[in-house]
This record gives C-alpha cells, structure tokens and sequence, in this order.
C-alpha cells in the first residue's frame, strides 16, 4: 500500500495533464464548431474527448482515495464534483445548443469559469459555497 501513496505525485501530475488535455480539446472543437468545421465529423475527434475525460475521471478516483476525501462527505470536494458538473453542462451547451453564437460564447466561457473555480477548489481544498 506504500508504493500506491507513493505514486501520489505522478497520478497528481496526470490528472493535471489531463485537465489541461481537456479544457484544451474542449476549446479547439469550440472554434471549430464555431466555423462549421467538416473536421469535427471525424471519428477520433468525437472520440477522444470521451477517452480523454474518461482517464481523467479514473485518475481522479484515485486522488481521491489517496488523499482519503470523498464527495458528499468532504465539502470542498463535494463542491468540485459541483463545478466539473456545471463545466460539462455548459460545455455540452455551447457545443450542442441550437442557439447563436453569442450565447454559445457565453456558453464556453461559462464552462471555462466552472474549471477555474474548480482548480481553486483543489488547490485551498476549502469550500465556499458549501462551507
């Protein structure tokens, strides 16, 4: 069980890679989408987001555990499960919507504040709204 505390930094280090892999393709594929690109009907542009959330889902699972705080039972935790939740919505919206493009803007930036949020959750590991 050591050797899995001691991984701690690279699982740290990955889920950061991936959150940055992320929020990145997130904005790519906005601009695409925002220009009507034919790329965005590629197969490995509409799965990658899906591989890449999905890892960065499991690596956060295991910070998680490591650390031992949990949603729904540590409250800044809680609220960054929070924040993520509102940066897919808004992300699905200003992705998907039909809606026009200021409001998709809107949409974008809407996400990208839920992530900041959430980084500053994670970083204090102090809740705001809930605490």
């Amino acid at each position: 069980m050591e050797t899995f505390y001691g991984l701690y930094p690279v699982f740290k280090h990955l889920h950061m890679t991936l959150i940055v892999a992320s929020v990145l393709f997130f904005l790519v594929r906005f601009v695409m989408h925002l220009r009507q690109s034919p790329v965005l009907e590629k197969k490995v542009i509409k799965i990658a987001p899906h591989v890449i959330d999905t890892f960065l889902l499991i690596s956060g699972l295991i910070l998680c555990f490591s650390i031992k705080q949990y949603p729904f039972v540590d409250p800044w935790m809680t609220e960054k499960l929070g924040a993520v939740a509102a940066y897919i919505l808004l992300a699905t919206i200003a992705l998907k919507a039909d809606r026009n493009k200021l409001f998709k803007v809107f949409a974008a930036l809407g996400a990208i504040g839920w992530v900041v949020y959430a980084a500053k959750l994670a970083m204090f590991k102090q809740a705001v709204l809930l605490g």
